[in-house]
């Protein structure tokens, strides 16, 4: 399996103007291979591979000099990216999703280069970088398993190193212990157990910031140094908010992870939740894809099992003899003619539950 290491690098002056120049002109090449790519089928109908465009890179050193100062296979990845874009915009079409054509991008929305296999090396507590120089990191934690790619990205005029890892599993020991989850909003989620989970509502009680940020941005003019500086604080906060939730997420994803063998979730079309625009930002708020996305890894990692099921009339099913039970999202006990009276998103907790461990026993 894979996984990634993140951590913070302190370039001096001249190497972060490097740094910011490689993506500056990574970007460029990005939209020239795009360009080159839609102009090829508009007029010829032809499609130009990974193999084609990464071929004109010699050529495009030598006319250009200054991609002769960024290492060979960065630009290679470049290209890479552009290709992995193309090929997930016809697998949306062949899945009759929304299809989503690769966009151009720039230089403030291009944040990141890779050295997919070398050109790189660490020593100590310094990452050397081919045609950049040695940068001060910062190993916060040790790196696991063999490195395989190694990300440079910028986030709010930071810099930051991701390494990523081929490691081998590391199996929890047996609890003989099942779960079932219930996500909402009311509550960020309810176990089969009868347990809450708050939902710390990051965003909610970050909004006044966000709004004063937000004006202070719209106040500024155009071009401004102190509108870039208003920039870079609301992006600040908005961060922050990020960073909350995530480690939110981390911690209670390992909770459950190192407590149950069996985890049964909702599968969720968060896509289409969304565009319930009562409740989309509240549904943003809480993040459930991430915590999932989290739950997934480390299960994997630690070889337990999560199963995704088919939330509908999780709800209304009485836990306890079967029957529907219809109610309105206002009602919040669920009390069924069997005498069962219970709190509507434990009753569909415990539901989640029984239909996970059914598909269990059918695998």
């Amino acid at each position: 399996m894979h996984k990634a290491f993140k951590y913070r690098l302190y370039p001096n002056k001249s190497q972060e103007i490097i740094l910011n120049r490689t993506l500056q002109f990574c970007s460029y090449l990005y939209n020239a291979a795009l360009q080159e790519r839609r102009d090829a089928y508009k007029m010829n109908k032809v499609n130009i591979s990974y193999k084609g465009q990464s071929c004109q890179l010699p050529f495009i050193k030598q006319n250009n000099p200054e991609y002769q100062e960024i290492y060979s296979q960065v630009l290679q990845n470049v290209l890479n990216r552009i290709d992995k874009a193309f090929d997930n915009f016809f697998r949306r079409i062949k899945n009759k999703e929304t299809p989503g054509y690769p966009r151009f991008r720039s230089s403030k929305r291009y944040n990141s280069f890779t050295y997919p296999q070398s050109g790189w090396k660490l020593q100590g507590n310094h990452l050397i970088l081919s045609k950049i120089g040695s940068l001060k990191l910062k190993l916060h934690r040790p790196i696991q398993g063999n490195i395989k790619t190694i990300d440079i990205k910028k986030e709010n005029d930071k810099w930051y190193a991701i390494f990523v890892c081929e490691t081998e599993s590391s199996p929890l020991p047996q609890t003989n212990k099942f779960i079932g989850l219930d996500v909402g909003i009311e509550s960020f989620l309810v176990t089969s157990d009868s347990e809450f989970i708050e939902n710390p509502h990051y965003l909610k009680k970050s909004l006044d910031k966000l709004k004063d940020a937000q004006k202070k941005v719209s106040n500024k003019k155009l071009g401004s140094n102190r509108r870039k500086k208003s920039v870079k604080l609301l992006a600040k906060r908005h961060n922050k908010i990020k960073n909350q939730r995530k480690d939110f997420h981390h911690k209670l994803s390992r909770q459950f992870i190192n407590n149950y063998d069996l985890i049964a979730i909702e599968k969720l079309k968060i896509s289409n939740m969304i565009k319930n625009h009562n409740l989309a930002q509240s549904i943003s708020d809480v993040g459930w894809g991430q915590f999932i996305l989290l739950l997934k890894q480390k299960a994997e990692e630690a070889a337990r099992e999560i199963i995704e099921v088919n939330p509908r009339y999780t709800s209304q099913t009485c836990s306890s003899c079967g029957q529907i039970v219809k109610k309105d999202l206002s009602e919040r006990i669920h009390i069924c003619d069997c005498g069962l009276q219970i709190h509507r998103d434990i009753n569909a907790a415990i539901n989640i539950l029984r239909l996970g461990m059914s598909l269990q026993l059918k695998n």
